[in-house]
């Protein structure tokens, strides 16, 4: 979503020796011959790469991933109706269990969302010494994967890095029907640029494809079931795999919950999502306004709304340091409602430019021409974001459809509302063809899953979490209450923290539901 992007357009805006067969895949699960064929083409990749197996070795220098995590690939089909067809490589890395041998339980798959984002860093956090994963660390190898089209996984691109964050962008916000016009041709233009540079891989690019993706890389790890850790999108990845594979499912953890149902997927999604970043970003402005002391910003929400609307008025007017305009804001601002741990270091950055310095804002929130790679992952992560999201389901094509429920929302909710917009316009002249999102549901052999969200999460809105538990049945929801950070299973909060080891290390779950007190508020 949006704001979901690991990095934003407009907006800015995770090994048994010896190979198992793999079990076939649940052809019913889909609907049609199209999903039959892809059913028998997963499972002839996932014995194949189950003969296989990974070659393991220290990962590249420039992967940053120091030893003792080791990097592979496993190959998989672009289309998986023709499993003998052009196949791609998918980048994975791993760190064997801390336990003993007698401890180790397999591998913990992860995927960090996006769509778009890298999980390849999750082995780190075993070589961090992370106390919250120090335990689930005993019995599991920590294993993360770039997905189909990301980073080192045959990646695509929709248009030259160093133009794609180039600033000042335009205002997101319209002031005209001229403004609209524009923003209407940026986002065609981005949809050719993705076609003519990745136009091969953009019908492949789609969720069910990644979760047939993962059944092949548990396959190439020697394992029979799947453990996974599914954050943000990847949530989405996890219902999708859940239903396409139940029978493969052993443990899953789903943490900030994208809305699987149908008429969510992606279009209304987003929708809700501005609502919901509107609501977190009156929660900041309400801990910045009880911390005046602190950062001189005004002492109630709405003095801190003026501030803020003075600072947009300005680099509107004209951007800061010759970069930072509207867009560019917003992309700074927006890491404050999606993650508490950046309340504070947000807050700094706004205090300081009030009292006088604005070139700590400009260096927080302008892009770095210098920072080439960091560019391209950027553009990577966006182009993926939205060849997944366009290629998912149906958008629609009416501009007045577009324009009528934007313009409504951003009365009240104007934060995010036209950024939002922009990022997924492209959606609506994608070049090729949007399929249907598959119906999310359980099916024979689904063990039971453990959801976890905080009730005020911006990015995710707490509805999907209570959807997707109605639809998975025997699942387990953990709500941490009156908190709204996105990304929970990673915040110190022992409340949750022991459940998600319990569950992990004995697959026992709570009798009902759980209630948690929110993790401690940020410190000024």
């Amino acid at each position: 979503m949006g704001a979901l992007g690991s990095a934003g357009a407009l907006v800015t805006a995770t090994l048994i020796a010896g190979a198992v067969a793999a079990p076939t895949a649940n052809a019913s699960a889909g609907s049609g011959p199209g999903q039959d064929r892809e059913a028998r083409g997963t499972a002839i990749a996932a014995e194949r790469a189950a003969k296989a197996g990974i070659d393991w070795q220290d990962c590249p220098a420039d992967w940053n991933l120091a030893k003792p995590i080791q990097c592979g690939y496993v190959t998989v089909p672009l289309d998986y109706a023709k499993p003998y067809g052009k196949q791609i490589k998918l980048a994975v890395d791993r760190i064997g269990n801390t336990g003993t041998k007698a401890e180790r339980q397999g591998a913990l798959i992860y995927n960090p969302g996006g769509p778009g984002g890298s999980g390849l860093r999750f082995p780190a956090r075993v070589t961090s010494k992370n106390p919250i994963w120090a335990n689930a660390a005993k019995a599991y190898d920590f294993v993360g994967f770039d997905p189909r089209g990301v980073g080192k996984s045959t990646p695509i691109s929709c248009v030259d890095p160093q133009e794609f964050v180039k600033a000042p962008k335009m205002d997101p916000v319209p002031d005209s029907e001229a403004d609209k016009l524009a923003q209407r041709k940026l986002a065609r233009e981005y949809a050719e640029g993705c076609h003519e540079r990745s136009g091969w891989m953009l019908p492949h690019m789609t969720t069910p494809n990644t979760a047939r993706d993962l059944d092949v890389i548990r396959a190439a790890l020697g394992e029979k079931k799947l453990n996974f850790l599914g954050v943000s999108y990847g949530t989405y990845l996890g219902a999708v795999y859940g239903t396409l594979f139940p029978g493969h499912v052993r443990r899953m953890v789903v943490d900030s919950v994208v809305n699987p149902s149908r008429e969510k997927i992606w279009y209304q999604a987003n929708l809700d999502q501005d609502v919901a970043f509107e609501g977190r970003w009156k929660d900041w402005q309400d801990w910045v306004a009880k911390n005046d002391a602190t950062y001189h910003l005004g002492d109630t929400r709405a003095e801190v709304q003026e501030q803020w609307l003075k600072l947009r008025a300005t680099a509107k007017k004209s951007p800061l340091g010759g970069v930072v305009g509207p867009a560019e804001l917003i992309s700074f601002f927006q890491s404050a409602p999606y993650y508490d741990s950046q309340w504070a270091p947000v807050a700094a950055v706004f205090s300081k430019y009030v009292a006088g310095d604005t070139q700590a804002l400009v260096d927080a929130a302008a892009p770095d021409l210098s920072d080439t790679a960091g560019n391209a992952a950027s553009e990577n992560g966006n182009a993926v974001y939205t060849a997944v999201e366009c290629a998912d389901a149906k958008w629609p094509t009416s501009w007045q459809r577009w324009d009528r429920d934007n313009t409504r929302l951003h009365r009240d909710h104007p934060f995010m509302t036209w950024a939002n917009a922009w990022m997924n316009l492209p959606c609506a002249t994608w070049p090729i063809k949007q399929q249907t999102p598959l119906n999310v549901k359980t099916g024979k052999g689904l063990p039971p899953v453990l959801i976890v969200q905080s009730e005020r999460d911006a990015a995710t809105p707490y509805e999907g979490a209570v959807e997707l538990h109605q639809r998975f049945k025997g699942s387990r929801l953990i709500t941490e209450k009156d908190a709204g950070s996105h990304g929970v299973t990673g915040l110190t909060n022992p409340c949750i923290n022991t459940r998600v080891d319990s569950y992990l290390l004995t697959g026992e779950l709570d009798r009902a539901d759980v209630t948690c007190a929110p993790h401690a508020t940020p410190k000024p």
